[in-house]
C-alpha cells in the first residue's frame, strides 16, 4: 500500500515515513517526527555513500590528472637513446646543437612516414637504432631521394638501402686501439684514426662501395653511391652508432666524422623510430597505417590507460558486481521465501527493514479491510483504525509509523502487537 504524508509518500514495501497520527483538533493528536523504516535519514545515507566512494573518486581523479599532464606536457629534453633532444650520455644533443649553430636545420621525427615525407632531394636522413622495422617501412626508408645515413642498422635495412651491395656481420669486437681510415674519402681523412666497432662488408661483385676503418675483415663504415632523381645520392652505413652520442663524440675524431656525415646538407631529418609506429607511406607519399592517424602522444596515453585498466581490474577483482535478476528453475513457496528473507534480516541485524516490512503489510491489510484508499495519507489511515478499534490515535500511529525497534525482543513485541491490531480491525 502507498500512503502519503505531508512530506512525501510511504511505500507498502518498505522503508519510508511517518507523520502526524491524529486528526487536527483531536485531543489525542500528537506530532511525531518523520522516521524512516531502517532508522536512517537521507543525509546519513548520502554521507555513507560518499565515504565509500571518496577513495575511488580520488584515485580516478589522480589518474585522470596524470594522463592529462602526459598528454599536454612535453619535456624540453628526453631520455630516448640517440635522440637529438637527449642530453644524457646515450643521447645526441651535443651533435644536434653544433649542427644547428652551423646552419643545419635539424628536424626530429619518430615516425617513418614523417621521415619519408621530409627527406627529399638535397637533404640528409639519418636513421638511428630502434625497434624492428616492418618490411614496408624498410622499403620506404630505402627508397628516399635524400642522402641516407644508417647508424647501427640491422642487416635487412643495410641491404635494402644499399641495393644488396653491403651486408652486416654482427658480433665483431672493437679494435684494441684506434684504426686508420684505410680509404680515400675526404671525410675519413679529416676524422683520422678511430676506435669504431667494425661490422660491415661489401658483397662480392658490388660496385661503387667504399669501406673505411677496416679491422681484420669487417669495416666500421661503408658508403655506396646510388642513382637518384637529381643525380647520384649517397648511402652511408656506420655500424657503431656511438659515434654521435654525447658520451663518445669527443673520443678521437668522432665529432669530425659525425658532423661531416650529418652536416652535408642544410636540412637534416633525424629519425628515432617509435616502437609503436606502424606507418610507412601510401600512394602518393601519404602516410598509411593505423598509428599514422593518431597524434604523437597517443601511444603514451594508450599505455597509461592500459595500466590504469589493469590496476582497476586487480583492485576490483574480488568485489561482487550488482545483483542480476533471473528466473528460478523451480517454484519456491512463499513461506520459504519469507523465512529466508527473515534469516537474512536477522544475520544483517537489519531490524529497521524487518519492522518496516511488517508495518507496511499491516497497513495494507487494515486499509483494505476498512476501505481506506491507497491515496490516503497516514493521518486518514490512523484515524480510521482508531475509530474501528477504539484505540487512541497516537497508539495506532506508534504501531504503524513508529521508530524502528532497538533489539530482537522489541521486534518480536512489535510483530505481536501488529498482529493484535489486525485481529481487532477484522473483528470490528
Amino acid at each position: 500500500m502507498t500512503t502519503s504524508t505531508g512530506t512525501g509518500t510511504v511505500a507498502s514495501t518498505g522503508t519510508s515515513a511517518v507523520n502526524t497520527p491524529a486528526a487536527a483538533g483531536s485531543p489525542d493528536a500528537v506530532v511525531s517526527p518523520v522516521v524512516t523504516g531502517d532508522g536512517t535519514t537521507g543525509r546519513g545515507r548520502a554521507g555513507r555513500r560518499w565515504r565509500r566512494a571518496r577513495w575511488t573518486l580520488l584515485v580516478l581523479g589522480v589518474l585522470a590528472l596524470v594522463v592529462a599532464v602526459l598528454a599536454v606536457q612535453r619535456p624540453v629534453t628526453s631520455g630516448t637513446p640517440y635522440a637529438p633532444d637527449n642530453a644524457q650520455p646515450n643521447g645526441a644533443r651535443a651533435v644536434a646543437q653544433v649542427l644547428g649553430r652551423q646552419g643545419v636545420q635539424v628536424r626530429h621525427v619518430t615516425r617513418v612516414a614523417d621521415a619519408v615525407a621530409a627527406a627529399g632531394p638535397g637533404t640528409t636522413l639519418v636513421v638511428t637504432p630502434g625497434s624492428l622495422l616492418l618490411p614496408e617501412q624498410v622499403d620506404a626508408l630505402a627508397g628516399v631521394e635524400a642522402d641516407l645515413v644508417l647508424l647501427g642498422a640491422d642487416d635487412e635495412l643495410v641491404r635494402a638501402a644499399t641495393g644488396d651491395a653491403v651486408s652486416r656481420t654482427p658480433g665483431a669486437a672493437p679494435p684494441a686501439s684506434a684504426v686508420a681510415p684505410g680509404c680515400d674519402l675526404p671525410l675519413a681523412a679529416r676524422a683520422g684514426d678511430l676506435s669504431l666497432v667494425p661490422g660491415l662488408q661489401a658483397e662480392p661483385g658490388a660496385a661503387d662501395v667504399t669501406l673505411c676503418w677496416p679491422a681484420d675483415g669487417p669495416s666500421a663504415l661503408a658508403r655506396v653511391k646510388l642513382p637518384g632523381a637529381d643525380g647520384a645520392r649517397q648511402v652511408t652505413a656506420v655500424d657503431d652508432a656511438a659515434v654521435v652520442t654525447n658520451g663518445a663524440v669527443l673520443d678521437d675524431g668522432n665529432a669530425t666524422l659525425a658532423l661531416g656525415l650529418l652536416g652535408a646538407h642544410e636540412t637534416l631529418v633525424w629519425l628515432v623510430p617509435d616502437p609503436l609506429d606502424t606507418s610507412s607511406t601510401g600512394e602518393g607519399g601519404s602516410p598509411s597505417g593505423g598509428a599514422g592517424m593518431l597524434p604523437p602522444w597517443a601511444g603514451v596515453v594508450g599505455l597509461w590507460a592500459l595500466l590504469v585498466v589493469l590496476v582497476a581490474a586487480v583492485w576490483r577483482a574480488r568485489r561482487l558486481g550488482p545483483l542480476v535478476a533471473e528466473e528460478l528453475p523451480v517454484v519456491v513457496r512463499a513461506a520459504e521465501t519469507t523465512r529466508g528473507r527473515g534469516r537474512l534480516y536477522r544475520r544483517a541485524g537489519s531490524r529497521g527493514h524487518a519492522a518496516a516490512g511488517l508495518r507496511a503489510a499491516t497497513a495494507e491489510t487494515v486499509a483494505r479491510r476498512l476501505g481506506v484508499p491507497r491515496s490516503a495519507d497516514a493521518t486518514a489511515l490512523t484515524d480510521s483504525v482508531a475509530r474501528a478499534t477504539g484505540r487512541p490515535a497516537h497508539d495506532v500511529a506508534d504501531l504503524l509509523y513508529g521508530p524502528p525497534p532497538h533489539d530482537d525482543d522489541a521486534l518480536a513485541e512489535l510483530a505481536r502487537r501488529l498482529d493484535t491490531l489486525e485481529s481487532e480491525v477484522h473483528r470490528s
